[in-house]
């Protein structure tokens, strides 16, 4: 069914949803005082630090730091896409899923799916026809059933064949351009993109063919051609063979991401389905976060020679930000002038399984990188070595992992652990760090604030996550123009739980899944509050917003008699500052 769902529909449906029957049909929760309990499902462990709290409709592990909603469950432990999540919930709540007629960008998709599924097919009847094209399969190990699974076809010689057969008014050629199946020249003229080629379909999370690669038979260049970005195709998003991957497997432990789509074929072809490729492109952060929604363990196989390892070296510097405890990055190097294609031919499926199976972590492929760049028998190399790395380490979040990699940078070099890791410490805190409006909003700390003690406007997001109806009486017009980082979003949080009393913990999130603040909400709604009945969080936001009115006013006072002393204060701004001050000692 196309359309867009409607926002006020996912709340409302998060709002309804038990969390604690959806997360209870997958794992085993026990009942802990008003919250309930388990071992995290997303990473292993034998003291449970998993909590589901059926009050904010949220989940948390303390452990690994996995955190949000029912969708959000679904989402990584079913390994769904949103839209799947939001169908699949929907469905077991027993209501239908409506969609805004009125805004229909997937209606217009509509077509262009159906089209290019049309395509396929017409690849596909190609291949059956051309015999070299079947033999060239042949040769390379793939049998009838492993084509047909993918969905393998052939693009005929001749430049106008799918144009001739698909293009056949003014609204189909538009509809091939923006599928990126033919290519428009200069004289306004079309010709179709592929030509002569072996015809893999690439498909999204719910089996829609998206676009296309396609490899020529000889030695030709570009041996592999790939559809051009479109409305339905991204290709620093989607994944070769992933799709494929999970309707094999129903459950993945590993996925191993290589360079070419012969090679998750073939490796398929072996038994080896959890083999995925990027398109044409580097290992991207969105690439990263889908595969670790998938697994845990993460494998990259390149070639051995110099150009397999600049590759490996990208998706390293790319995994850094990802790594976590519970997450695994690994690399395999094959022999140079093999890749896994030919590999597992040659040698068996169990010699690839082997060789992934020692596969180098990434903690080790860093330090021999970097190691291999200066001369460690020099007290100067070993130093280049740490400044080396210094950045490097600088991207993996804080945790034990990081800890571990520092000990093992600092064993390399030669300096004791805590050493190394003070210098880092220090080198940190004075390097400017470029920051996004959205991180600055929630990390900094207001004046007069002690050096651990979080602001004020902090403070009061965290209060109104945990407790969303002790918002429902507080005035947001006291700090109104305040500069305070963060008051702006403290603002609209406000007045959206006033504006939806019943509004939960989980509610809130899912209305800003899309705002920039999204996954920094979810990192405060997962922050430990009091649980006593001497806490009272509406009280306690009272008392914050009650500082920052205090603030708002001084703000407004400063502001006022600047322009005062300027000359520039009109009639009534110099009653206003009056009013402000009265009573304060303050001279108007």
């Amino acid at each position: 069914m196309s359309g867009l769902i409607p926002k006020q529909f996912i709340v409302d449906l998060i709002d309804r949803a038990d969390v604690v029957e959806v997360v209870g049909r997958r794992v085993q929760l026990k009942k802990a005082g008003k919250e309930y309990k388990a071992c995290c499902p997303f990473h292993d462990e034998k003291t449970p630090s998993f909590t589901v709290s059926p009050g904010k409709g949220f989940y948390h592990c303390f452990g690994c730091g996995e955190h949000g909603n029912a969708l959000d469950f679904l989402m990584q432990y079913d390994h769904m896409e949103f839209v799947e999540a939001v169908e699949a919930l929907a469905g077991v709540m027993g209501v239908e899923v409506p969609r805004e007629e009125s805004q229909r960008p997937a209606r217009s998709y509509d077509a262009l799916f159906e089209l290019v599924s049309r395509v396929e097919h017409f690849f596909e009847a190609q291949l059956k026809a051309h015999e070299p094209a079947v033999a060239y399969l042949k040769a390379r190990g793939i049998d009838g059933a492993t084509a047909k699974r993918f969905g393998l076809g052939y693009a005929p010689a001749g430049w106008s064949n799918v144009l001739d057969k698909f293009g056949t008014s003014k609204e189909a050629i538009e509809r091939l351009l923006a599928t990126g199946l033919i290519i428009r020249k200069d004289n306004g003229k079309h010709y179709d993109r592929f030509r002569e080629r072996i015809m893999f379909p690439i498909r999204d999370t719910r089996g829609r063919t998206i676009g296309f690669g396609g490899r020529v038979m000889a030695n030709e260049e570009p041996k592999y051609l790939n559809s051009p970005e479109t409305v339905l195709f991204h290709k620093g998003r989607e994944l070769y063979g992933l799709y494929e991957a999970r309707q094999a497997l129903r459950s993945i432990d590993r996925l191993v991401v290589v360079e070419g789509y012969m090679d998750v074929v073939g490796l398929a072809r072996h038994g080896i389905d959890f083999a995925t490729a990027t398109l044409g492109t580097a290992t991207t952060d969105e690439h990263l976060n889908r595969l670790f929604r998938m697994c845990d363990e993460v494998i990259f196989s390149f070639d051995g020679d110099r150009a397999g390892r600049a590759a490996a070296w990208r998706a390293l510097e790319n995994a850094l930000p990802q790594i976590k405890e519970g997450r695994q990055v690994r690399f395999v190097f094959l022999p140079e002038g093999q890749d896994p294609d030919s590999y597992v031919q040659e040698k068996g499926a169990d010699a690839f399984v082997t060789a992934l199976d020692e596969a180098l972590p990434l903690s080790d492929f860093l330090i021999e990188e970097l190691s291999s760049q200066v001369n460690m028998a020099s007290v100067d190399g070993r130093a280049r070595l740490a400044e080396l790395a210094r950045p490097l380490i600088g991207l993996i979040p804080p945790g034990v992992y990081r800890e571990l990699l520092t000990e093992r940078l600092a064993e390399t070099v030669g300096l004791p652990g805590h050493k190394l890791e003070a210098i880092l410490a220090k080198d940190e805190a004075t390097r400017p760090v470029k920051t996004s409006v959205a991180s600055t909003r929630l990390r900094v700390r207001s004046q007069g604030s002690g050096p651990g003690k979080p602001s004020i406007v902090r403070r009061a997001i965290t209060l109104i996550l945990h407790s969303p109806a002790g918002a429902l009486n507080v005035d947001v017009e006291g700090f109104a123009g305040i500069s305070k980082p963060g008051s702006d979003l403290l603002r609209d949080l406000i007045e959206t739980v006033q504006a939806e009393p019943n509004m939960t913990t989980a509610g809130l999130l899912e209305r800003f899944r899309n705002d920039p603040e999204g996954q920094h909400l979810g990192k405060l709604a997962a922050t430990e509050v009091p649980d006593s009945e001497e806490f009272d969080p509406a009280a306690e936001l009272t008392d914050c917003i009650a500082q920052l009115n205090i603030s708002a006013r001084r703000e407004k006072i400063t502001f006022l008699i600047e322009k005062q002393r300027l000359g520039s204060l009109t009639d009534s701004e110099r009653n206003e500052l009056r009013e402000l001050t009265r009573g304060s000692g303050t001279a108007g």
